[in-house]
């Protein structure tokens, strides 16, 4: 399994980051390691102070393709769901500041959970929208209309470079409204109005 994340996918986001816009999918990985499926604890990790959280819509891969061209994109995705690409910004920046890969940040264990998965028949074709709430109060909501680019636009071009295999994730990118959790938060991850995802910080 492998897990495939896209960065600065909202032009939103970027701009909260004071990162430029990209003119082609900003792609990075995670290892299984990261991955964590269902309603699960997320205890916080000794090495870091700022964990921040990231809700993205994350498709799940059907079966196996290389080069897939976009006619057929979209039927390489057979589910869907929210998950919370968790990162240790104050890490991440430290890394860029060097010039170094900051993969620290991003990759390590248990930092990709995502929630229930949803048949992805019953979405296509349509706007999707999605919140995460903290603490019962909503800091990021986003709406697949939005992406800079599109499932179908990321399925070709991961493809270009990486085979598909069944049981693959792409986390498609996270919408503006990012920020820091602490021991104790609750967050809770609404696809279409639907409670997918749940992650406790302990």
């Amino acid at each position: 399994m492998k897990i495939f994340c896209i960065g600065r996918n909202y032009k939103d986001h970027a701009k909260e980051l004071n990162n430029p816009v990209p003119d082609k999918p900003l792609v990075f990985m995670k290892p299984s390691t990261a991955f964590v499926k269902g309603h699960q604890t997320f205890y916080y990790p000794d090495f870091s102070d700022n964990i921040q959280y990231e809700c993205e819509i994350v498709l799940r891969i059907s079966k196996y393709g290389k080069s897939i061209t976009p006619e057929y994109a979209l039927g390489f995705i057979d589910q869907i769901t929210l998950g919370i690409d968790y990162t240790a910004r104050d890490l991440q920046i430290q890394c860029k500041e060097k010039g170094h890969p900051w993969e620290i940040a991003k990759a390590f264990d248990f930092s990709a959970p995502i929630g229930d998965l949803q048949d992805y028949e019953s979405f296509k074709n349509q706007s999707i929208q999605f919140r995460l709430e903290k603490n019962g109060k909503i800091v990021q909501t986003g709406n697949s209309k939005d992406l800079i680019f599109s499932f179908e636009q990321l399925i070709v071009y991961i493809s270009k470079y990486f085979t598909l295999k069944t049981g693959d994730f792409i986390f498609t990118g996270t919408p503006a409204g990012v920020g820091r959790v602490q021991k104790g938060d609750i967050l809770e991850g609404f696809l279409m109005g639907r409670k997918v995802l749940l992650s406790i910080i302990k």
